[in-house]
């Protein structure tokens, strides 16, 4: 018997796609950075996608290792990057 419902972003891969689709509901500000928080609230929050903090975290480092995001080095802004703009996400 299963008590528990699969989690849709327990997969660090869907949760990265879902983090991308917010990033890019997201206004820029300058230099095409998004705030970190931003993201994060509609990912987190009961009326948005009620994902939990681990889920987040594996989500974003799956983006930035993928290539589709670049996180600025405060960690307060990502930006989202065009396939073949970061030269590591062609050489896996």
């Amino acid at each position: 018997m299963r008590l528990t419902n699969d989690r849709p972003y327990s997969d660090p891969e869907a949760a990265a796609r879902k983090l991308i689709e917010l990033a890019k509901s997201i206004e820029a500000v300058q230099d095409g950075r998004i705030h970190i928080e931003k993201i994060n609230s509609l990912f987190l929050s009961k009326n948005g996608c009620k994902a939990t903090g681990p889920e987040f975290g594996a989500g974003i480092r799956y983006a930035i290792e993928q290539g589709w995001l670049e996180l600025h080095e405060s960690g307060t802004f990502v930006r989202l990057l065009a396939p073949g703009e970061n030269s590591l996400a062609s050489s896996s």
